[in-house]
């Protein structure tokens, strides 16, 4: 991933009810795959007719084209300060990580311990970390290496997993993967230590952290991908994780990403998502979105639209 470089917050916290959420970037950039590397089988209309909203935030200018450009995503975790807790929502990348399926991803050294810091928050500080599933890049800095040892990188917080995805990613279980042998590698670096330290908490279904904060199942993307639902006083926002990587999946619920284990169960899902945030007038802040990170959405027949960003700065 070629990364840009980044504010290490950015500003202003945004407060719904009794809970602040503040975004934290590792790193934004190129993914260095075209539309229809990213999303395959994908309708190049999707792609084209849009690309003006899509450039530059979900669309490098690499190409003369839109499919011919590089989806650009963010590497971010969102950080939710809620009855008295902090919560992380999402891990990034991390760095020194082994990732030979991904050669962008191996052995990084970035800033992000640094951002968390600009944001207030070190380390000991973090009461609960939420992995929405369990892919690479999103349970990075769960751990980091101390003295050639991965340690969890927050040793007072409660992390939790999708019991779903413990037991497909589980290399004891030898679960076909569209990830890979490389799976087992961050079962190894960043799942195993932590379910070492006594830390974990699986759960399946839904998960309430606190009166604001509910986990609840959403897969497709993996058999334990989740989202993270936040009610407080009279807001009420999705967190959605991986269940869309791009605005252009709006325009068609069936425009999956190549990382999608099930895309029939993924478009059920972002389909039952998008419809209830439409019907609603819930924000959503998926996992990768750059730019002003969340958004309102309308319904047009089968297809959905922006209707308003989030108030942060575009990154």
């Amino acid at each position: 991933m070629n990364a840009t470089t980044i504010p290490a917050t950015t500003a202003p916290v945004l407060t719904f009810g009794g809970v602040s959420v503040t975004r934290v970037v590792e790193s934004v950039g190129s993914i260095g795959m075209t539309p229809d590397q990213f999303f395959p089988g994908t309708d190049a209309s999707v792609w084209t007719e849009d690309a003006d909203a899509l450039r530059p935030h979900f669309l490098e200018s690499d190409g003369d084209t839109a499919m011919a450009s590089t989806s650009r995503v963010a590497m971010q975790t969102w950080i939710l300060r809620s009855d008295g807790k902090t919560i992380l929502v999402d891990a990034a990348i991390g760095n020194d990580k082994d990732r030979p399926d991904v050669p962008s991803w191996s052995h990084l050294q970035t800033d992000y311990l640094d951002h968390l810091a600009a944001a207030g928050i070190v380390p000991d500080d973090v009461d609960v970390v939420v992995n929405t599933h369990l892919h690479a890049d999103h349970v990075g800095w769960n751990t980091r290496l101390v003295d050639g040892v991965w340690v969890p990188t927050f040793p007072n917080a409660q992390y939790l997993f999708p019991a779903e995805d413990l037991a497909f990613w589980d290399p004891a279980n030898d679960n076909a993967t569209i990830m890979g042998a490389g799976a087992h590698t961050v079962w190894a670096d960043s799942i195993a230590p932590v379910l070492a330290s006594g830390q974990v908490r699986s759960w399946s279904g839904s998960h309430r952290i606190d009166d604001a904060l509910t986990l609840e199942s959403a897969p497709g993307h993996t058999p334990g991908a989740s989202i993270l639902r936040l009610v407080s006083g009279d807001h009420e926002v999705l967190f959605v994780g991986d269940t869309l990587h791009s605005p252009a999946q709006l325009r068609d619920v069936h425009t999956s990403s190549c990382f999608d284990e099930d895309t029939a169960t993924a478009h059920t899902t972002r389909d039952r998502i998008f419809s209830e945030a439409a019907e609603r007038g819930l924000l959503m802040f998926p996992a990768h979105f750059g730019g002003h990170g969340g958004f309102t959405v309308k319904k047009s027949g089968d297809s959905f639209a922006i209707v308003e960003w989030a108030p942060l700065d575009a990154i």
